[in-house]
């Protein structure tokens, strides 16, 4: 990964609402905005939920159960596989971030150039052995932690040398603005010497543009065709247009910023000798 260069992930999780081509035109989104790379979830549903809750009552465009509208926002072997294919033909990196140890284990059949803890997983040690074990840059979602629990997790990826990135966030959906607290960017790289992230669940993109001035090495927003559709994560989520703003206003970041060095720029030094002679 290039150090001066933001890394940006439309999280597209299960906004696809289990149809292939919702997540083709998410992909087709992202790419046209200039992402880095898209990211999805990865659950057995079975081994995340308890049968209690899968068969509990819950009304959604596959059934009435947990278990039918767990399953319908689940993709299998074949989309994923197309999936592949899709994002190696457009040119961006794809990735997952895995709810159980079996599907980190079905995503490894891929390859894939990156690993994702989402925040609700930071806790569970199996899913965090199998995933540092793999080796692969790995960025680690901090939202709902406890700088205990974030000290446990960052053990686990030094002792099998894994190389990871921490993100801060705020895991409410959507996040109010006060709840930003961006200075944790800062507190989070110092504490643990790593690279830090931001992962936002806000509406709009200020606070995400923001984020990269603070310090952010890169960024993650959820994004969805439609923030109106049927879904969880939807109305946390930014629409093709925010996201390409999204991505323009970063990378003028990234130039805003600079090097912090004092040097004097050519039009500068113009300016210099029509005022000071």
């Amino acid at each position: 990964m290039n150090n001066n260069h933001v890394f940006v992930t439309a999280e597209i999780g299960i906004n696809h609402n289990g149809d292939l081509n919702i997540a083709k035109k998410l992909i087709d989104a992202a790419v046209v905005a200039g992402c880095d790379a898209v990211k999805f979830q990865k659950r057995t549903v079975d081994k995340v939920y308890t049968k209690e809750y899968l068969d509990g009552p819950r009304q959604s465009p596959w059934g009435t159960t947990q278990r039918e509208q767990k399953e319908g926002l689940e993709f299998g072997e074949k989309e994923y596989d197309e999936i592949d294919r899709y994002c190696k033909e457009k040119g961006i990196e794809w990735f997952a971030s895995a709810w159980d140890v079996d599907s980190q284990l079905f995503l490894r059949k891929y390859n894939l150039k990156y690993n994702k803890v989402a925040s609700a997983m930071l806790v569970r040690d199996d899913l965090l052995e199998e995933i540092a074990s793999e080796k692969r840059y790995t960025f680690i979602g901090t939202g709902m932690s406890t700088l205990d629990e974030i000290d446990h997790a960052v053990e686990i990826f030094k002792k099998h040398d894994c190389p990871f990135e921490l993100m801060h966030c705020n895991s409410t959906y959507p996040m109010p603005k006060e709840d930003a607290n961006l200075n944790l960017i800062h507190t989070l790289a110092e504490k643990y010497g790593c690279k830090v992230g931001y992962s936002g669940h806000e509406a709009g993109i200020l606070i995400s543009a923001l984020a990269v001035a603070m310090g952010a090495t890169s960024i993650e927003r959820h994004i969805t065709l439609d923030k109106t559709m049927y879904g969880s994560d939807q109305k946390a989520s930014i629409e093709p247009y925010e996201l390409c703003e999204l991505v323009k206003n970063i990378r003028d970041t990234e130039k805003i910023m600079g090097d912090g060095k004092k040097v004097l720029s050519p039009a500068e030094e113009e300016t210099k000798k029509k005022l000071r002679g």
